[in-house]
C-alpha cells in the first residue's frame, strides 16, 4: 500500500500532507509539518513527551497512526499561545518554575490544557491524575501541580473579570498552591 494524502486541522489551520500508512502522528507533526514541540521520548506511549490534543483529548502522538484520525482537529503546544502571548498555563509554568530541562514541558502543558478545558476548577488530585501519563525526571512534580492549579485560578479570575487576570508572582501563596484545594 502506498502513501496517501492526509488532511487534519492542526492548530486551527487545515493542513494536508503525504504520509505512508502507519506513520505516527508525532512523525507527521515533526517531519511533515515542522512542529517540533512534541518530543519523541520512549516511543511506546509511556512517557507523555509527545502528548498533543486530538479533538480536545490528550493522546500520545507516538501511538496514533495519522491516517486513523483523518479530518481530526489537532492542537500542539505551538497552537496554545494566542497573538504572541503565552496563555495562563504557559505563564504559570514559567512563573512557578515548573520546568527544568524542559523535555516534558510540552506534553505536561497539553495535558493541563485538556484538564482545564473540561474542568476549570480541578482539585490537586484531578491534576495529578491528568498528568499521570507524563513523566518528568527533573522537577519532582510539585511545581508542575502548583503551576496547573495556579493556571486554573488565573483562568477563573480572567473569566469572572471579563479579561486577563493579573499574574501572581512565583513563590506567593497562590502560586505555590497553598490554600488551593
Amino acid at each position: 500500500m502506498g502513501s496517501q494524502i492526509v488532511s487534519l486541522v492542526v492548530n486551527d489551520q487545515r493542513r494536508e500532507f503525504i504520509a505512508r500508512p502507519g506513520t505516527s502522528l508525532l512523525s507527521a507533526l515533526r517531519e511533515s509539518l515542522g512542529l517540533m514541540a512534541a518530543k519523541r521520548g520512549c516511543g511506546q506511549g509511556t512517557c507523555g513527551t509527545c502528548t498533543v490534543l486530538v479533538d480536545d483529548r490528550p493522546v500520545m502522538s507516538c501511538l496514533v497512526a495519522v491516517e486513523t484520525i483523518e479530518g481530526a482537529s489537532v492542537r500542539t503546544l505551538e497552537g496554545v499561545a494566542r497573538g504572541g502571548e503565552l496563555d495562563e498555563v504557559q505563564s504559570a509554568f514559567v512563573d512557578g518554575f515548573a520546568t527544568q530541562c524542559g523535555f516534558c514541558t510540552a506534553g505536561m502543558i497539553m495535558s493541563a490544557e485538556a484538564l482545564l478545558e473540561r474542568d476549570p476548577d480541578p482539585s490537586r488530585e484531578d491534576v495529578v491524575e491528568a498528568i499521570s501519563g507524563n513523566v518528568c525526571r527533573c522537577t519532582g512534580y510539585a511545581s508542575i501541580v502548583a503551576a496547573i492549579l495556579d493556571a486554573a485560578r488565573r483562568r477563573r479570575d480572567a473569566a469572572s473579570s471579563g479579561g486577563d487576570a493579573p499574574a501572581v508572582p512565583a513563590g506567593s501563596e497562590a502560586a505555590d498552591g497553598a490554600g488551593v484545594r
